[in-house]
């Protein structure tokens, strides 16, 4: 997925910076990714450590870390998988409120792909209702709907709004691709919850941060992949058919560095890594005063590119680059 803040292609960076700054053998750590997002992070460690926890508020995050961080045993999902992509269209909740032809009038998904998505998400609900699939099943195919209709999006990479007209990509026809996952000898934790209430009630030995830099809810961007996750009955809102969602206090620029200060101060890590950018929030020696208060403080530093959503007309930035800071701190 290309999605807002992702640390996949910094993975190797984030790793090797880690790994050079504990020293330890880290297969017998236990390493916490508490705002995971995709879970790009957490699945570069998953091979590498004793136990990975993984969390995030967002639902739909939480579908894609249950599957690629919490399954661990392979399992035959061929015939699922056929079954879902065979599956004939139904005007559904996403078709109606989402989709070219929908009463609701909004272009996030084609006529055709809007019906598909409908079609597999209620099929693999009735799957787990008449418990014909397993809970580590149910997440793969939601996490296997959630990326392939993601790949059809008539959006520009968020759902903050969609296009006028459907955009090449956009008029392919959808198919569930599996989310392949990692197999692992080691059970793993996965949590959808506020990450400053989950910390005062999990411990381990590496704690990764990648928390939101700016102003823009998550919750709002990728507000129709948790519709799809949830698939709940609700009342579509405005323009863009949003839902009711959480509001980071990290996207708000007055009580950020309080609940960034709250979150280092009840963690109960000895080595706490964060992921920042220049243009956060929260101002480099904002950070480096909040972390130097707890402990043995340092910094790296590389420069990356921009997430494409922001080269818009709508988010016309100069840069084309950005400082991605990985904020270091031993506990004390």
């Amino acid at each position: 997925m290309n999605y807002i803040g992702s640390k996949h292609t910094l993975s190797t960076f984030i790793k090797n910076s880690i790994i050079d700054t504990v020293d330890l053998d880290i297969s017998k750590l236990i390493f916490c990714d508490l705002f995971a997002g995709t879970g790009s992070v957490g699945r570069t460690f998953k091979p590498l450590v004793k136990k990975i926890i993984a969390n995030d508020v967002e639902y739909y995050s939480y579908v894609l870390n249950r599957n690629y961080i919490g399954n661990n045993k392979a399992y035959d999902y061929s015939n699922f998988i056929d079954t879902l992509n065979n599956l004939e269209g139904v005007e559904g909740f996403i078709f109606q409120n989402y989709s070219e032809g929908g009463s609701g009038n909004r272009l996030y998904f084609s006529k055709e792909n809007g019906k598909k998505i409908d079609a597999v998400r209620q099929k693999i609900e009735e799957w787990k209702h008449y418990n014909k699939i397993t809970e580590d099943l149910y997440f793969y195919l939601l996490a296997s709907l959630i990326e392939s209709a993601d790949k059809v999006a008539n959006t520009a990479s968020v759902y903050g709004a969609y296009l006028k007209s459907l955009k090449k990509s956009a008029q392919k026809k959808i198919k569930i691709t599996p989310a392949f996952f990692s197999e692992s000898k080691h059970t793993h934790q996965v949590f959808n919850e506020d990450s400053n209430q989950l910390i005062t009630k999990i411990k381990g030995d590496i704690l990764y941060l990648d928390p939101p830099y700016n102003s823009r809810q998550y919750g709002a961007n990728y507000h129709i992949l948790t519709t799809i996750a949830k698939y709940d009955d609700f009342e579509p809102k405005g323009k863009t058919g949003l839902r009711a969602y959480y509001k980071s206090s990290y996207c708000k620029k007055n009580e950020v560095k309080k609940s960034f200060e709250e979150l280092i101060k009840n963690a109960n890590f000895r080595y706490i890594f964060l992921s920042y950018n220049n243009e956060g929030l929260m101002t480099e020696n904002e950070v480096s005063t909040i972390m130097s208060t707890y402990g043995k403080y340092s910094l790296k530093k590389v420069n990356y590119q921009r997430f494409k959503a922001d080269k818009t007309e709508n988010r016309n930035h100069k840069a084309t680059e950005t400082v991605e800071y990985l904020h270091i701190l031993e506990k004390q």
